[in-house]
């Protein structure tokens, strides 16, 4: 019974944060760290969360199966938070990218409407919303369709993109690794994002805190691809001597 109620614990802590580490859960728990890491073995083995390198993060099972009106409440407050961040990036007379993803349509959201502005997107979703303001021109990349996820993609979409530029990339990602860099959940959509981040002069990667140390299944680039990363996680310090590394600002959306 107490491993169980130690467990639900682990469970309302990454609701909460999105991560735990076995050295914290190891002190609060007053256990050891290989008990901690036999509690997160058998969560792991029912679904219940994915292990890292010295810890566990939320699972992203339950995330996939939802559609996207379901996604965009997921994580709102912080999405939103973000987006408001990235917004203030934003000046007068930019032309921006934006991929598929609710932290971007929430970004959108947030553009002050009385800009003149350049919007570049695969997001279905996004483009529709742009078109009603006057002061956007508004180009909807074609190509292929996911109508799940509102979002276009393939060799069309990926040889449009190379006609343009941008002085801005919004790029919402699901997975932040400083190892191996960038990655999203859809195959289909890596190379669209990728085309976005050499068409651009500015890279601003947008995500919550749930997408730090995770790796999904698409690679989209390494970790100097980005020139900001904002999100509502904070970095460890090896992370951002990374950062650093690569001349990433590191932004915690508060």
């Amino acid at each position: 019974m107490i491993s169980d109620e130690r467990k639900q614990r682990i469970l309302d802590m990454l609701r909460h944060d999105g991560i735990v580490r076995v050295t914290d859960l190891s002190r609060i728990f007053g256990v050891s760290e290989v008990t901690v890491r036999n509690y997160l073995a058998d969560m792991e083995s029912k679904g219940l969360l994915s292990r890292t390198h010295g810890g566990a993060i939320s699972s992203y099972k339950p995330y996939c199966s939802m559609n996207f009106n379901q996604r965009l409440e997921t994580n709102h407050a912080d999405k939103d938070l973000i987006a408001r961040k990235v917004a203030e990036l934003i000046e007068p007379d930019d032309t921006v990218m934006l991929n598929a993803g609710t932290t971007t349509l929430l970004t959108f959201r947030h553009l002050p409407a009385d800009y003149s502005l350049n919007i570049v997107t695969n997001s279905i979703s996004i483009a529709l919303e742009a078109s009603g303001n006057q002061n956007f021109n508004v180009v909807l990349i074609g190509g292929s369709i996911n109508a799940k996820y509102q979002f276009t993609f393939g060799d069309d979409a990926v040889a449009q993109l190379k006609k343009y530029h941008a002085d801005k990339l919004i790029l919402s990602v699901d997975g932040i690794d400083y190892d191996n860099g960038f990655s999203t959940y859809y195959s289909e959509e890596s190379s669209v994002d990728r085309a976005m981040i050499e068409q651009s002069d500015v890279c601003i990667i947008a995500a919550d805190k749930s997408k730090l140390r995770r790796n999904a299944f698409a690679k989209i680039a390494d970790a100097s691809a980005a020139d900001y990363i904002i999100t509502t996680g904070k970095a460890t310090q090896k992370e951002r001597a990374v950062f650093d590394k690569y001349g990433i600002e590191y932004v915690a959306a508060v």
